[in-house]
């Protein structure tokens, strides 16, 4: 409907240009809204506040003009002016019931659109080193980049989804010393403990398995081990395979899978990095000092230089990235986004500067890096810091394991991502109506709830029926349900501009609110034929929205609570 309302102004705009209330070489970027109070209207627009000036006139004068040039529409019942000259518009009753024909005909297809055109998108996300469990930063990490991927295909996009093994360096390497201090039997409060080693008791688990010759699969690999305790590459190997591992089946518990799997060491086995920094070095912007090889990250908008390769002739993390980076750019992606933790915004300036100076094509501003902030889980009013298996952190199955996996989604997408999550694990697991995605689940399975006590009644539902009375619904709740169904095709588009799925989470929620407040003062199950099926119908309608947005999140829709 927006888009819709916007097409009208836009028709007005160049009518008033035709007769030179407006300069005939005046832009016109037309904006449409919802407004935040119903009692202006559903939708608004700023045009004659934006054109006021080029027309050398007031707004409001500018917004007469354009009302009075508008085309003629059935889509509006009442236009109105408001403030210094917004434009507010009153959705005709016929035109918001033409909705819920539209939902309901197009079923779980209902609010996507092809602005992607099929274009192919590569979303990285989660990435962890896979030197224990996956932690609850990583769990956002994968709420917000799974629910983006199902937002961008909602979109018409056709996303691929990768995860980056970070197996080599030196977390890689006290990862391997850890596991070799525990297969020695030795602990971290004894002597001969790594200065930086993992303490958590899954490190005793890898241990025991690496002694006991296990194997293990993760993804393409399938590694057994030798059980050698002085053999500390076999021990390296054999963990990073096993914690891949343990991380797949973390992530499988919250329903996110991947369609690439791309491992760090590959960069360096298949020779990317060296070659990588060879083409650095001939584009001219590098220099020796200090014994180390620097990059002129300041041509490129840093605001210093940075070490490429280090006084020991190890690379600093970022050359591998830009290797990674260049990787993806041949695999020929329209477009490239980085879903990461906020804790990664200094390797933005640097990995596109290095990208830049490959001068090999690759456009300025590439790849689009999407940060999201952290979260501070509590219980009873208190910070939970650790989890006994990984010694320093909470784990994602922790998570899941206490309140399951639609709430932890839910919740750590709930919030947009330059906002940090308060995780309240009290309030995920409470099955009332201040648990939003309870109440949202709920809703949806309120409309199923009132469909089965219909052969009770000895009632009857014909959607044919309600469709053709929807005419019947005249409150105002039937109303703000019906403009508020059709706001979610542009929610979506919104989402997916924005790349924030916490749109959509906020707009369901919005919608049960209004449901639910429909719902316990409208009842359902009438007498009256027209009224019952019209009511129903609706009903029916906000529950596919409802699940259709769900979906987007990775929340199930249940049909009992």
């Amino acid at each position: 409907m927006k888009q819709q309302i916007a097409q009208l102004l836009a028709a007005a705009a160049e009518q008033l240009k035709a007769t030179g209330f407006i300069p005939s070489d005046q832009a016109i970027a037309v904006m449409v809204d919802n407004t935040r109070d119903k009692s202006h209207g559903d939708l608004t627009s700023n045009l004659a506040l934006i054109l006021a000036k080029a027309c050398r006139s007031n707004p409001r004068t500018v917004a007469n003009e354009l009302i009075a040039a508008l085309p003629e529409t059935a889509l509006v019942s009442k236009i109105e002016i408001a403030g210094p000259g917004f434009i507010n518009f009153f959705l005709a009753g016929a035109s918001s019931a033409e909705i819920v024909a539209e939902v309901l005909a197009q079923g779980s297809a209902f609010g996507t659109n092809n602005s992607g055109a099929g274009r192919r998108v590569q979303v990285e996300f989660v990435s962890a080193n896979p030197t224990g469990p996956l932690h609850v930063g990583h769990g956002r990490g994968a709420a917000v980049g799974d629910s983006l991927c199902r937002v961008l295909a909602a979109n018409g996009w056709h996303p691929t989804r990768e995860f980056y093994y970070n197996d080599a360096g030196a977390q890689i390497q006290n990862l391997a010393l850890s596991v070799s201090a525990r297969v020695h039997g030795i602990a971290p409060d004894q002597d001969g403990w790594p200065e930086n080693g993992y303490r958590g008791d899954y490190i005793s688990d890898v241990a025991r398995s690496y002694l006991a010759r296990d194997t293990v699969i993760a993804d393409d690999q399938n590694v057994t081990a030798s059980g050698d305790p002085d053999d500390l590459d076999a021990i390296r190997q054999f963990a990073v395979a096993y914690l891949r591992r343990e991380q797949d089946l973390d992530l499988q518990a919250f329903d996110v899978d991947f369609d690439v799997y791309f491992l760090e060491s590959s960069l360096y086995d298949d020779g990317l990095v060296e070659a990588t920094v060879a083409k650095l070095i001939a584009s001219g912007f590098t220099y020796e000092k200090d014994n180390a090889l620097w990059l002129k990250t300041t041509d490129f908008g840093d605001d210093k230089d940075r070490v490429m390769r280090k006084q020991d002739g190890g690379y600093t993390y970022f050359v591998p990235d830009v290797a990674y980076h260049k990787n993806k750019f041949e695999r020929g992606f329209d477009r490239v986004i980085n879903q990461q933790g906020a804790d990664h915004h200094s390797t933005v300036t640097r990995v596109r500067a290095g990208l830049q100076a490959l001068q090999v094509g690759i456009p300025s501003g590439y790849p689009d890096y999407n940060l999201h902030q952290m979260v501070l889980v509590v219980r009873g009013g208190e910070e939970v810091k650790l989890s006994k298996r990984a010694g320093s952190y909470v784990t994602l199955r922790d998570l899941i394991d206490e309140v399951g996996r639609d709430a932890t989604r839910y919740f750590l997408v709930s919030r947009r991502g330059d906002a940090q999550i308060t995780f309240d694990i009290d309030l995920a697991r409470s099955k009332n109506n201040d648990n939003p995605v309870y109440y949202i689940q709920y809703a949806h399975a309120r409309v199923f709830g009132v469909l089965d006590r219909l052969a009770e009644q000895q009632l009857s539902f014909n959607p044919t029926d309600g469709l053709a009375a929807l005419s019947r619904l005249d409150q105002e709740a039937e109303r703000e349900l019906m403009t508020q169904l059709r706001r979610y095709s542009d929610i979506v588009k919104s989402a997916g501009e924005a790349l924030e799925p916490a749109m959509i989470a906020t707009y369901l929620k919005d919608l049960a609110s209004l449901f639910h407040s429909y719902y316990n003062n409208h009842k359902m199950l009438v007498a009256d034929d027209e009224i019952r099926n019209a009511r129903l119908v609706l009903s029916t309608a906000v529950a596919q929205v409802l699940a259709n947005g769900l979906d987007l999140l990775g929340v199930s829709a249940p049909e009992k609570m």
